[in-house]
C-alpha cells in the first residue's frame, strides 16, 4: 500500500497586522443574531431623534430632493424615496435568493415537508389581513390590510439568537422557513395590492430587461457586472412603470442560477492536475504557473453557484448598510399618547399580536388534522402557538407596506401600531418560549 502524506493541521494564508482589526469585525457581520442588534439600535435612534428638540429638522430631513438630469430627461426624488425604492431593492433581491434556494434545495422543496410552514404562512396572513379589516372596514386606513401580514426575519433570527439552544432545530427550520412563504406573500400583497397607475412602455421595458438576463443565461453569460448593469435597467423600468421597484428585486433574485457551473468531479480533476503541476518542475515556467493557477482559481470560484455567492455576499451588505438606515428613515415617530389609542394602530396590533399566532395554530391544526402535514418532533402546540407570537415582529415589510399603502397622517399611526405590535410580540414571544422550551442538557457532570 502506497504512503500518502497526512496533513496535521488545516491549511491557512499568511496573517497580516491588518488582520487582527479585519477579521473581528467580519465574523461580526457574518452573525445572524448580529444584525437584528444593528437593526434595533437604529430604531431606537430614529424614535429618540423623532421625540428630542431637532424632531423637525431630523424628519424634513428625509425629504431632502436628491436626483439627477439629462437633458429634458428629470429624476429627482425624496432622500427617503431613493432608500426605500432604490437600496431596498437590493434586500428585495436576496429575498428572492432566500426564496428559490428554500425551493429548490432547502426546506420548501419537498411538498410534504414544506406543507406545514407554507399553511402556517398563509394563516399568518390571512388571519392578521382579516383583524385589521374588522377594525378599519369603510375606514380611511382599510388600505392598509396589508401591513400586519409579513414576518421579520432578522428580528425573528435575533430573538432564537437570545435563546441560544433552548430552541430546538425543527423550531428554528419551522419559523424561518415560515418567514421565507411569509415574504413570498408580502411581495404578492405589494405586487397586486399596492400597485399604481401603469406605464406599459416602461414595463416593457423592464420585462424586456428580464428577457435578456434569461437570454445571458442560456448562452453561458457569467459575467455578474453585467447582470447589474441589466438590472440597473429592470430597476428603471419598473420604477417608472407603476409596479413597485422593488419588485425588480424578487425577479432578479428568483432568476439566479441555483447551480454551478464547474461541478465537484471536474474540481477535483483541477486539483489533480495542480497538485501534478507542484510536484513536477514547472514551478518556473511563469507563463505556465500562471495558465494553471488561473485555471484552478477559476474553477474554484465557479464550483460555487451564482445564487451561493452573491446571497453569501449580499446579506452583510443588506443587514448592515441597507435595513439600518431603511428602520432609521423610516421608524422615527413622533410619539403621542393617543396615538395608542387611534383605530389604525390598535388594528395594527391586534393583526399582529392576535391575527398572526391565531392564522398560524389554526392553518397549522388543519393542515396536520387533514394528513396534509404533520407537526415537527420536538415541537408542541403550545411551542408553536409561542412561535406564532414570535412570528408577529412584523417590523421592516410591515413599514414598507405601510409607506405604499396609507398617507401621511395614517402612516405615524400605522408605525406606532407596528412598533407596539412587534415589540409586544417580541417579548411575549420570548417569555412564553422560555417558559415552554426545556433547559438543554448539563454536560460535564461531575462523577460519582
Amino acid at each position: 500500500m502506497t504512503d500518502r502524506p497526512v496533513l496535521t493541521q488545516e491549511a491557512s494564508l499568511p496573517a497580516e497586522p491588518i488582520d487582527r482589526v479585519v477579521d473581528p469585525i467580519a465574523r461580526f457581520l457574518h452573525v445572524e443574531s448580529a444584525s437584528g442588534v444593528v437593526l434595533l439600535l437604529a430604531t431606537v435612534a430614529a424614535l429618540v431623534l423623532a421625540n428630542s428638540p431637532v424632531s423637525e429638522d431630523f424628519l424634513s430631513w428625509w425629504k431632502t430632493p436628491v436626483g439627477f438630469s439629462v437633458g429634458a430627461f428629470e429624476m429627482r426624488h425624496s432622500l427617503k424615496h431613493w432608500i426605500n425604492d432604490g437600496l431596498m431593492v437590493i434586500f428585495f433581491v436576496v429575498v428572492g435568493l432566500e426564496v428559490k434556494r428554500e425551493l429548490i434545495l432547502g426546506e420548501l422543496r419537498e411538498l410534504r415537508v414544506a406543507a406545514l410552514p407554507i399553511v402556517a404562512a398563509l394563516g399568518g396572513m390571512v388571519a392578521p389581513a382579516a383583524l385589521y379589516l374588522a377594525f378599519q372596514w369603510g375606514e380611511a386606513g382599510q388600505r392598509g390590510w396589508g401591513i400586519p401580514m409579513a414576518t421579520d426575519i432578522a428580528f425573528v433570527v435575533g430573538c432564537m439568537a437570545m435563546l441560544g439552544p433552548r430552541v430546538p432545530r425543527s423550531l428554528r427550520i419551522l419559523l424561518l422557513s415560515l418567514a421565507i412563504a411569509d415574504d413570498v406573500g408580502a411581495i404578492l400583497v405589494i405586487a397586486i395590492g399596492y400597485a399604481t397607475e401603469l406605464s406599459l412602455s416602461a414595463l416593457a421595458w423592464g420585462v424586456l430587461g428580464i428577457g435578456l438576463v434569461m437570454l445571458q443565461q442560456r448562452i453561458g453569460v457569467r459575467s455578474i457586472p453585467i447582470y447589474v448593469l441589466f438590472g440597473v435597467g429592470i430597476w428603471f423600468g419598473f420604477h417608472e412603470s407603476g409596479v413597485h421597484a422593488t419588485i425588480a428585486g424578487v425577479v432578479l433574485g428568483l432568476l439566479t442560477r441555483v447551480r454551478p457551473w464547474v461541478s465537484q468531479r471536474l474540481l477535483t480533476q483541477f486539483v489533480h492536475q495542480l497538485g501534478g503541476f507542484l510536484q513536477g518542475d514547472s514551478w518556473h515556467d511563469t507563463h505556465r504557473r500562471q495558465s494553471v493557477l488561473q485555471s484552478v482559481e477559476r474553477a474554484a470560484r465557479e464550483a460555487i453557484s451564482p445564487l451561493e455567492r452573491l446571497e453569501v455576499a449580499l446579506h452583510p451588505w443588506v443587514s448592515f448598510v441597507i435595513m439600518p438606515p431603511f428602520a432609521f428613515a423610516n421608524a422615527g415617530v413622533p410619539i403621542e399618547a393617543g396615538a395608542f389609542t387611534d383605530s389604525v394602530a390598535m388594528a395594527v396590533v391586534v393583526g399582529l399580536c392576535v391575527g398572526k399566532p391565531i392564522g398560524i395554530v389554526l392553518f397549522s391544526w388543519l393542515a396536520v388534522r387533514t394528513g396534509l402535514a404533520k407537526l415537527p418532533e420536538g415541537i408542541s402546540w403550545a411551542i408553536l402557538a409561542a412561535g406564532g407570537v414570535l412570528a408577529g415582529i412584523g417590523f421592516t415589510m410591515a413599514l414598507f407596506i405601510a409607506g405604499l399603502a396609507l398617507s401621511e397622517r395614517l402612516l405615524l399611526a400605522a408605525k406606532i401600531g407596528i412598533l407596539t405590535g412587534s415589540a409586544l410580540c417580541a417579548v411575549l414571544g420570548l417569555a412564553l418560549l422560555l417558559w415552554l422550551l426545556p433547559r438543554p442538557a448539563q454536560t460535564g457532570s461531575a462523577a460519582t
